[in-house]
Formats: structure tokens, C-alpha cells, sequence
């Protein structure tokens, strides 16, 4: 396309999946390496999750206990991590994250942001609550755990219908299913009500879903091989 590419990664990029270490380390390669002139990392609540679980904050132990269940799939990163540094049973901490991704990836996995605003178009992990200043809201910090709402937020964003005051808002975290519940969209990777949800629930589906966005524009674009029973 003419003029300057961005990717923005809507954050969630861990956990459930097979090959963490190596989604990760792809999520931290360069403008150059993904062919586009910048790039935008988001974190999403699992990433946030991780961070807090090898930290020694106050949320420390509530996070690691509910990244490492089996609903959130933690446990795979942690297994991959031991794999790669060769100690089976290393302890969760940040000494062993550094280790597994590297200086590099620790750092811009620490760098993620919690939106990214290009003209009047707002693109966050979990969405914006219309009750809320959106620049309040987006401001909460990562180390806020479920205060860093922007991260988590599906009912009283989903299911609001009065728009956001003409921001437009591009999100993941709700995987098809549950924005159906939500929304009443059949289709929920369609835009409307300010709102166009990225999220393919690829742990279930197999599928990765994605959007160009050019000239007012978008075109819903997904990677991947659709997940069978058995």
C-alpha cells in the first residue's frame, strides 16, 4: 500500500498454544523483519498476567495462581520456559522469563502499551467502557492487574449500542462465542457500533484473525487450519 504500514498487535499473544517462546519471539521482531515501517505492541491480559506472576508486586500471587490454571493456560509457557533453559523445575520468576526470551524480548514484552490511537481510531486489547474519560480509562497501568480494566473489559462494552463519541474502536480478547452472547452479531468480526472485534479464538478455533485498515477501509483477513474434534 502507498504511504507509511503499521502492524498493531492486540496483545494475547501466549498461553493455550503450542509454540509460545516462538510466537513471542516473532511479536518481537523489528519493522524491518516484518516488512512494514512501524510496529505497535499492546498487551493483553494474559501477557499482563505473566508479568505480575514474576513480579513481587501486591498482585503477584493471585496472577501467577490464575495464569498457571488450566482455564487460563499459563502452564505452557512456564513448561516451555523450563524447556528452553534446560531446568525442569526452575522456579516462575523473572530471572527465568529473561532467560527463556532473552534481554530483548523481556524488554518489549515490559514495553507493551495498553492502546495505540491513530487519528479517531483507538485499538486496545479488551475495549473501552463508554461510562468512563477514555483517556482515564486507557491510562490505568498494566501493574493495576483487573483495574487495568482496558485489558479485561466485556460486558459494558460489547454490549453497549451508543457508540463512542466517534472514536472507533478495535479490540480482541472476546473470542467469537461470547461476543456473539454479548453483541447478537452473527458475524463478530463485523463492525458496528464504533466497534470491530479482531479476536478468532484461534486456542479453540485454529484460526488467527486479523484486519487491513486503509482509507476508512477494512478487510478481514485469517490465517491458520480450523481446529477438529478429536
Amino acid at each position: 500500500a502507498p504511504g507509511p504500514t503499521r502492524l498493531i498487535y492486540l496483545g494475547d499473544m501466549i498461553d493455550r498454544g503450542p509454540r509460545n517462546l516462538e510466537v513471542l519471539r516473532l511479536w518481537s521482531e523489528d519493522a524491518r523483519a516484518r516488512g512494514v515501517d512501524h510496529v505497535d505492541r499492546l498487551m493483553g491480559n494474559h501477557e499482563q498476567m505473566l508479568l505480575l506472576a514474576v513480579g513481587d508486586g501486591p498482585h503477584a500471587t493471585k496472577a501467577k495462581a490464575m495464569w498457571l490454571s488450566e482455564r487460563m493456560g499459563g502452564s505452557k509457557v512456564l513448561d516451555e520456559l523450563r524447556a528452553a533453559v534446560g531446568e525442569p523445575e526452575a522456579p516462575l520468576d523473572a530471572a527465568l522469563l529473561e532467560a527463556g526470551l532473552g534481554e530483548g524480548g523481556l524488554a518489549r514484552l515490559m514495553a507493551a502499551r495498553s492502546h495505540a490511537r491513530l487519528g479517531n481510531t483507538v485499538f486496545v486489547h479488551g475495549g473501552l467502557d463508554p461510562r468512563v474519560d477514555a483517556a482515564e480509562f486507557l491510562a490505568r497501568p498494566w501493574s493495576a492487574f483487573i483495574g487495568a480494566t482496558w485489558a479485561w473489559i466485556m460486558e459494558g462494552f460489547l454490549d453497549w449500542q451508543g457508540g463512542f463519541g466517534g472514536t472507533l474502536v478495535v479490540h480482541g480478547h472476546t473470542p467469537p462465542p461470547r461476543h456473539r452472547e454479548l453483541t447478537g452479531q452473527d458475524d463478530p468480526h463485523l463492525f458496528q457500533h464504533d466497534r470491530l472485534g479482531l479476536d478468532g479464538g484461534s486456542a479453540r478455533t485454529g484460526i488467527v484473525t486479523a484486519a487491513r485498515i486503509e482509507d476508512g477501509r477494512y478487510r478481514i483477513l485469517r490465517a491458520g487450519r480450523p481446529a477438529t474434534d478429536g
